[in-house]
Order: C-alpha cells, then structure tokens, then sequence
C-alpha cells in the first residue's frame, strides 16, 4: 500500500480517532501526542493487517491501546498546579482531574457527535473510571462496537468486557443522560451566555449569582480549587475581580458543545489571552463554569 493512499486513510479517520483520543486521555494536548503514536504503528503495521476485521476497526484497536499505554506509563500527567495572583477563599474541594481540557467546537461536527458524548461532564466522568471501563464504555456505548469487536480490539472475553461495562456504567453521576438526553435548546443557552458575559466583564456578582443554580460548581483546571453552590462561587469572583490589574474581555466561541469564551486580559493595546471560558446551561440557569486556566 502506498504513502498516498495512507496519507488518504489517515486524513479519513484522523479527526474520529482524535477525538477518540481524547475522550480517553481527556487531554487535547495528550491526544495530539498519542495520535503520532497511532499514525506511526499503522504506517509501519499496513503491510501485517490482513483484513480480518474493518480497517476503521484495526485503527481503534490501535488507537484505544495506545492510550491504554499512555495512562499505564504515565505520560497522561498532570500540569503543574497554578498559583494564583491573590489570596483565594478556601474552596469546596480539590478537583482531581486537573489535566482536563476543552475541545474546540471547529474541530467537532455537532450533526456526527451527540451533545452527551462530548460534554465535559461526561469527560471528566469517564477520567475517573479505570482506563478499561473508560474504553469499554466508549467503544460500545458511543462508538457502537459489539461486546465481541470490543474483547477483540482489548484482547480480552466479551464477559469481561460485559463486566467492565456493567461497572462503568454504574460508575457515572447521570448516566440516563446517555440514554435520554434532553433536547439541547441553543437559543436559551445563547441568552443566559450573553448575560453571564456581560455581567463577568463588569464584575457584576450579584448577575451572576442570579444566573447560577443552587448546585452549581466553578472548576478551573489545572488549578484544583473547584467551589460549590452561588455564595462560595460569589466570594471567589470578588476576590478575583478585586485583584485584577487589567481590563477583561470574553470573545464568543465553543468547546465541548458548550457556550464558552476566549479570556483575555486587556492593557492598552496589549491583549494577553487568559483560557476558556466554558459554561453548562441547563434549561435557563447555569450549573457549571470551567474556566480552562493557561497550562504553566
């Protein structure tokens, strides 16, 4: 098989098996690198695959494994801890998967990828799982492998990967919203967006308390101060805007397919962009603000 017609299989299958990747990795980063890794031991393994199964098959075998490799040898690590240029409140709890990152909207096809499946919730769900259940639940609960396709690519029994599922399954804070999912309504989530922005720039914590459900988080990977609930998100926005040197700026984007922001920090001509803004909206109030924080 030639160079060319490799270059046009990789071009094919790239971006699924990236994303692929970073359901897995949970990392864009992470993914990036790994993918070299899956293009390089296809490239060299063409003329081994003897088309026993579907070569979009053979590639997920390679890929899945190849993050499997990447968690068991450590290189998924987790970016150094941020330090913040003000004293914070105390927060609600350390978050743990502080290597998360978004994914941006341009590179996902919002008519392919179902909304849950791609949604930071469930990413971060799936990091927290034993990296097989994590595979497991990919392959066959959004990628729609059979148990036996799945046993083959992981090099184990359909029983066994029935177990992992079962786990995984049960391991997931909601999993019904894999299975009834509700009706994504962008029009509200547009509007509560352009609310919280408006209010962010300005400061205006009381707008944005009135935004936040009951239970809402803020998360700020890779810092690991996450907090619970609108007083203690309301009391560390004020220690963050009473800190602040520069003029804020948020311009409209996506990741995850999620209302989200580009930071930056304005200072006369000088634009210094600050991560992404992220927002899950849930019929009119938001439930969780990530804000992607620079990887040192």
């Amino acid at each position: 098989m030639g160079e060319q017609t490799f270059e046009e299989i990789a071009a094919q299958y790239r971006r699924e098996l990236h994303l692929h990747c970073y359901r897995m990795l949970g990392s864009v980063t992470d993914a990036d690198d790994v993918m070299q890794e899956i293009l390089l031991a296809a490239w060299r393994g063409l003329d081994a695959y003897a088309g026993r199964s579907s070569l979009r098959t053979w590639l997920y075998k390679i890929a899945t494994n190849r993050c499997l490799n990447a968690i068991r040898d450590g290189k998924r690590r987790p970016p150094a801890e941020p330090l913040p240029p003000f004293e914070p409140p105390e927060p609600t709890r350390r978050g743990d998967v502080t290597w998360l990152q978004p994914y941006p909207d341009e590179d996902l096809d919002d008519r392919l990828v179902k909304r849950e499946h791609v949604q930071l919730a469930f990413i971060t769900a799936l990091q927290r799982m034993p990296p097989r259940q994590t595979a497991a639940l990919i392959l066959v609960d959004v990628l729609d492998f059979q148990l036996t396709e799945v046993a083959e690519l992981l090099d184990t029994t359909p029983t066994a990967i029935k177990g992992a599922l079962q786990r995984a399954r049960a391991s997931l804070n909601t999993p019904a919203a894999l299975r009834d999912p509700a009706p994504r309504d962008t029009a509200t989530e547009h509007a509560v967006a352009k609310r919280f922005a408006e209010a962010f720039v300005a400061d205006d914590i009381a707008t944005i308390t009135t935004l936040l459900t009951d239970d809402a988080w803020l998360a700020m990977p890779p810092a690991p101060h996450e907090y619970f609930g609108p007083p203690a998100i309301a009391a560390f926005l004020r220690a963050s805007a009473s800190a602040r040197t520069a003029t804020l700026a948020l311009e409209p984007t996506g990741a995850n397919l999620h209302p989200a922001f580009t930071c930056y920090f304005v200072n006369g001509e000088t634009r210094t962009n600050t991560g992404i803004l992220a927002l899950t909206v849930t019929n009119d109030r938001i439930t969780t603000i990530t804000r992607f924080l620079p990887s040192l």
